[in-house]
């Protein structure tokens, strides 16, 4: 009852003129960023963040100041699956997952469908994740405690055999792809020791590859150049986006409804740990593969492909303030990016924070639901937009997707050895299609290998090399033995079928 109490008077505070036009303001700011790729939410937050400075030193100013930030934020998430629908080009790294049958509706002319089910999916996700911030704050503040290396390495773990267990791919052109993807993770500056692995004499490589630059490459540059191939025709001319492709995408939504819940737990899951929205959508499109009737077509245009990485997308980055507010803790890079922001303007993040700032936490807490809406708003109401870019012919749009996939390369490190990754990692990604394989296990690789490297080592420096660690307690011990099923489950789901057919 406290806890509505307090929404309550929080609602009070975010429904000011001022704040709620700081809430659209930042959606559309976050929508643009989250559609260019290389731009990313939390660069996009960082970026904006010196114009909060003098805003958080006037009475009440702190509270509008992140509403603004957290709302670009929220901007982002949306945005990142319009140009992943429409070309697929993750604008985010967490929309990856999305274009597996994001695209594929596109291309069949339903893009207006695959739009709106991504939105709505978004929407609810965050939506849950709110009301979970809401009233179970103390406990997850508890349970985010209980992690260290071994845990985090578990989760990793379990991320990457969801996704060999659960692939419609084979399993070793799955297992391929995640080990040069692994490789690639790999080079650069060893955060461990210090020393340098794979640079080749080549100081573009201390860094390593960067993850935008790849997923870029891979998808936007690969995509066109199999498109030239194919011939200068853009296969998504016919889509049709109206209120009427809404209404029908809405009444068809329930009828996922358990994806959603399981995406969601995923998702907040995924945030409060942290693992962050990336794995998180990558794991729930695994899940929902798993267990949907029609998960042997997954990858060709179903619109539960859609709904499962887009919930829990939104459902992690959504939790990921849970223990930066709770902890001081950030869940995401962009929840980083706040907390220094919190930090800058003379908060303190963490259980006293509920306390001394009670309208600040609860504004913000207020805006989450309000934002969201807001970001619901802007999105549909701009579909007919987005869906102008679909009738303009490829052999336009192609030089422009080029020159904005470089723009976004470049703008990473401001380095012109950036925009010739890209053209590597698109003729990589070309040959991948070109020979099936999947992009998917590579992607994931590149994003998460260095920090399960790391959690690993980590792990292995406290136990003096026994691996036992990752069984040490019931939470690791779950993980890590959830990981090893799902990796098997091949053989596991082989065998069962066998049995089975055995007479009785």
């Amino acid at each position: 009852m406290d806890e509505i109490q307090s929404l309550w008077h929080g609602f009070g505070v975010a429904l000011s003129p001022t704040n709620i036009a700081l809430m659209f303001t930042g959606v559309i700011l976050g929508v643009i960023i989250g559609v260019l790729p290389g731009l990313g939410g939390a660069n996009g937050v960082a970026i904006l963040l010196p114009l909060t400075f003098g805003m958080a030193q006037t009475p009440g100013g702190a509270t509008s100041a992140i509403i603004l930030l957290s709302c670009i934020y929220w901007g982002a998430l949306f945005g990142g699956a319009i140009t992943s629908i429409l070309f697929n080009i993750p604008g985010e790294p967490w929309s990856v997952a999305t274009t597996f049958d994001g695209y594929p509706m596109a291309q069949q002319g339903q893009a207006g469908r695959a739009l709106t089910a991504a939105f709505t999916s978004s929407f609810v996700g965050a939506f849950l994740a709110v009301v979970m911030i809401t009233f179970l704050s103390p406990v997850v503040a508890g349970f985010a405690l209980a992690f260290g290396p071994p845990e985090y390495f578990a989760v990793y773990l379990l991320t990457f055999c969801a996704f060999i267990g659960t692939s419609k791919e084979p399993p070793f052109k799955t297992l391929a792809a995640m080990m040069l993807g692994f490789a690639l993770a790999a080079v650069g500056t060893d955060t461990v020791t210090g020393t340098l692995r794979l640079t080749f004499g080549s100081t573009h490589l201390l860094t390593g590859f960067d993850f935008l630059v790849a997923v870029i490459g891979l998808f936007g540059i690969g995509e066109i150049l199999l498109t030239l191939e194919e011939g200068l025709e853009f296969r998504g001319t016919k889509a049709k986006l109206n209120m009427r492709v809404v209404l029908e995408t809405w009444r068809e939504l329930p009828r996922y409804w358990l994806t959603s819940v399981r995406s969601t737990l995923v998702g907040c899951f995924m945030g409060i740990v942290p693992g962050g929205a990336t794995p998180a959508s990558f794991m729930s499109y695994g899940v929902a593969r798993r267990f949907s009737p029609d998960g042997a077509k997954f990858g060709t245009g179903k619109i539960e492909g859609v709904v499962a990485p887009e919930t829990a997308a939104h459902a992690a980055g959504t939790s990921a303030l849970l223990p930066m507010l709770t902890l001081g803790v950030p869940g995401s890079p962009t929840a980083a990016v706040l907390l220094g922001g919190l930090m800058i303007w003379g908060l303190q993040p963490g259980p006293l924070l509920f306390v001394e700032q009670k309208d600040f936490v609860w504004g913000l807490i207020a805006s989450m639901y309000l934002g969201n809406i807001a970001g619901l708003i802007v999105v549909l109401t701009c579909v007919p937009l987005f869906a102008a870019i679909l009738r303009v012919p490829f052999s336009i749009i192609a030089p422009i997707i080029i020159v904005i996939c470089a723009i976004g390369s470049f703008t990473v490190k401001n380095a012109m050895f950036d925009i010739w990754m890209m053209v590597v990692f698109g003729i990589l990604g070309y040959l991948f299609k070109k020979l099936q394989y999947p992009l998917a296990p590579l992607v994931l690789a590149i994003v998460l290998g260095d920090n399960a490297e790391s959690a690993f080592r980590q792990a292995m420096l406290m136990s003096q090399g026994d691996l036992s660690i990752l069984f040490a307690n019931t939470l690791v011990g779950t993980m890590t033995t959830l990981a090893l099923v799902l990796l098997f489950w091949p053989m596991i789901s082989a065998l069962l079928a066998k049995l089975r057919g055995k007479p009785g």
